[in-house]
């Protein structure tokens, strides 16, 4: 090449992404009360964010930013980098949003295709001859728990029969496959055992190894840490840390979850004279 002349196969810088959910400083209150204040997390592609707190630190109220249920008060609230203020939460949907409770909102009763296609039904016929299309339901449930590698011995089973843990994968797996960009999960390990835990979060991380950004609420940092990319802890609506993987151990993890100086307070306070 020639002074004066450009290399056309150079590189270029490229931005980096916007994140999928992006708080900054949000803050909500319920007439006096403080729920959050000045929180601020990330979620980005093929990222878990893990959201910390012991009972009242602010958890659910965070959740219910996220999925449209209600709005911020102070801060901002981004999708893919567009300010926004989520009106509903099938705003949140629509946006890419999917949020899974831990009551999973299931029919017990119902067979495991039902559940997950509940709400969204295929049909097929025209008219009066307009009727669900049972065999797609089932195939396609059985297809979608396989790409994630769930194996259930039977789709057609009451989804009231499977193990807490079988539940909260089957719906995980109707997240992704209903084309979730987001995937909040509201403490899905919190009632399980060991086992059944271990089980969870292997899907968890499933799902973003298919490239969604996952929130994992949880008061368990070991569980937080075995999947975790991201770390915000809240205490009584505050955010009292915001770490990425590298920058902090599990141990200081459980130190600033356990409430770190005021469990050396309180350590102090119990010993024997």
């Amino acid at each position: 090449m020639t002074d004066g002349m450009t290399d056309e196969t150079t590189p270029t810088a490229t931005t980096a992404a916007p994140a999928l959910v992006e708080l900054s400083c949000v803050g909500k209150h319920y007439g006096n009360v403080r729920a959050l204040d000045g929180v601020s997390l990330q979620v980005h592609a093929g990222e878990i964010t893990c959201v910390l707190g012991d009972n009242g630190a602010g958890k659910s109220t965070l959740i219910k930013m996220i999925a449209g249920l209600h709005q911020h008060d102070g801060g901002t609230l981004s999708i893919e980098g567009e300010e926004t203020r989520l009106a509903s939460p099938r705003e949140a949907l629509d946006r890419g949003i999917a949020t899974v409770y831990q009551d999973l909102a299931v029919v017990p009763l119902m067979p495991v295709w039902r559940n997950f296609f509940l709400g969204s039904e295929p049909r097929k016929g025209t008219g009066p001859f307009k009727r669900l299309d049972t065999a797609l339901m089932r195939r396609t449930t059985r297809e979608a728990l396989l790409r994630m590698g769930i194996d259930l011995r039977d789709v057609d089973q009451p989804i009231g029969t499977l193990s807490g843990g079988e539940r909260q994968c089957v719906a995980i797996a109707r997240a992704v496959h209903f084309g979730a960009k987001v995937l909040v999960l509201d403490e899905p390990t919190a009632a399980l055992g060991v086992k059944q835990s271990g089980v969870v979060l292997k899907y968890v991380a499933a799902a973003r190894d298919e490239g969604l950004g996952v929130v994992l609420i949880t008061h368990n940092p070991h569980h937080a840490y075995l999947v975790g990319d991201r770390f915000v802890l809240l205490r009584r609506g505050t955010m009292v840390g915001n770490h990425t993987r590298d920058e902090i151990t599990l141990d200081e993890l459980t130190a600033q979850m356990a409430g770190g100086s005021d469990l050396d307070v309180l350590r102090h306070e119990l010993q024997r004279d």
